[in-house]
């Protein structure tokens, strides 16, 4: 999508890679760690690109690792790697008016490329879907270009990873940075009182549902917030849903 020239050549294209450009490192280490769990868990160098470039989501890739190894039923992982990304159905729901004048190939290009921190500075950047057609181009060049520059920090430092899994000890603490750009990712999401509710509910199950095998807690965790969200939703008061 971002190969388009209609789309990189618009300067909107350039600012949205530079407002990314802070957060690349944090990303990057989160990509290079989990390049590197995914061949010292077993997976042949061949599985890891595939899981890398076909599935491009972290959490899921990390949450579904532990699960191959101890040799959990498919359904299992499958059920992580759906619950742990279900986030996705909210943003795709949000971004959908934003997007709907596209052809579906472009709608599902962007689906694709679109992860937490794009999100979120997109909708920042863009609290309205454009009404005209140079301000849709501007919406769509700037949510391409924050994806570029998410895609290339994560894609290459993750097939990095890959290759020098063997080289990398383990007491470079690569997994702290990485809980540290995911703390950054909820900073940055939870700005209203109902998203706060939401990350203290999935918090608190996880640590509740901590005893259960196969990192089953986290799929609790994950279900217990977005059920007790839909819920919220329609019951909370309007204040809860603005942003603090």
């Amino acid at each position: 999508m971002f190969f388009l020239p209609s789309i990189h050549h618009h300067a909107a294209f350039r600012e949205g890679a530079r407002e990314m450009v802070p957060l690349a490192t944090g990303i990057g280490a989160w990509g290079l760690m989990t390049g590197v769990a995914m061949v010292k868990s077993g997976m042949s160098v061949v599985e890891a690109l595939a899981m890398t470039f076909l599935v491009y989501a972290g959490s899921s890739q990390l949450a579904s690792i532990p699960l191959i190894v101890a040799g959990a039923p498919a359904w299992v992982i499958l059920a992580t790697g759906f619950c742990v990304n279900l986030r996705f159905v909210v943003f795709s729901l949000h971004l959908r008016p934003y997007l709907m004048h596209m052809p579906r190939w472009r709608r599902l290009a962007h689906g694709y490329l679109t992860a937490d921190m794009t999100y979120a500075m997109f909708t920042s950047r863009f609290p309205q879907p454009g009404q005209t057609v140079a301000e849709r181009a501007e919406q769509e060049s700037y949510l391409a270009g924050n994806y570029f520059a998410t895609w290339t920090s994560w894609m290459l430092p993750s097939v990095a990873g890959i290759a020098l899994a063997n080289l990398i000890p383990t007491s470079w603490g690569l997994g702290f940075a990485g809980v540290l750009c995911l703390i950054g990712i909820l900073c940055s999401l939870a700005n209203t009182p109902l998203s706060l509710l939401s990350a203290l509910i999935a918090g608190t199950a996880a640590v509740a549902a901590y005893a259960l095998p196969l990192k089953l807690n986290i799929v609790i965790a994950i279900a217990a917030a977005v059920l007790a969200s839909f819920w919220l939703e329609k019951r909370a008061p309007a204040a809860w849903r603005q942003t603090a």
